[in-house]
């Protein structure tokens, strides 16, 4: 596998190899050793799977507050879409930066975003799936969110005019003036 640094500190794309012949292709998408290896040691304990039916399907920006905070490593199984990380980090450099990456089941990307993260993403085409994994357990008296558009935080979207489908949470999420964050940075 390849890496890639973002322009925030931690957030990583991961490039797996692929096998391709006129069948189709192999990909290892996961392997603890391959993560291990260039100093991740993460036990991911649950996978997530969801569809977006329409493009412009809106998700984020969500987080889990400690003691059950989430690491995810993000792939798109079908379709296309872009996946955000902003950092939520108190004291940070790049407090409240984002950083953004086209996944698709085309260029087989992932997104590793750790702890201290939100996390969004914008469909870009019908029936996009999203597969990730996570570090601890979902816990709903623990999980937030931020408004995806917060003047603060500045995601560029690329909706090109078109109205976001959204969740009433996220609909409603706070913006990033009234977020309290739980997360610290340690370096």
């Amino acid at each position: 596998m390849k890496i890639h640094n973002t322009q925030l500190a931690d957030v990583l794309i991961v490039e797996p190899i692929r096998f391709e012949d006129h069948r189709g292709f192999f990909s290892e998408i996961y392997s603890k050793r391959s993560y291990e290896k260039i100093g991740i040691d993460i036990d991911f304990i649950q996978d997530n799977h969801s569809i977006s039916y329409d493009v412009s399907t809106l998700r984020g920006l969500h987080f889990q507050a400690p003691p059950h905070a989430q690491a995810k490593l993000v792939r798109c199984g079908h379709g296309c879409l872009f996946d955000v990380a902003v950092d939520l980090r108190y004291g940070s450099p790049t407090y409240g930066q984002w950083t953004g990456v086209e996944l698709s089941a085309k260029n087989g990307l992932q997104l590793y975003i750790p702890i201290g993260f939100a996390h969004g993403f914008v469909t870009r085409e019908p029936n996009t799936e999203i597969v990730y994994r996570c570090s601890d357990y979902y816990s709903p008296e623990n999980e937030g969110a931020l408004r995806f558009d917060c003047p603060k935080i500045g995601v560029n979207w690329s909706l090109n005019g078109q109205n976001p489908i959204l969740s009433d949470k996220d609909a409603n999420a706070m913006q990033m003036d009234e977020f309290v964050s739980p997360f610290l940075y340690e370096r």
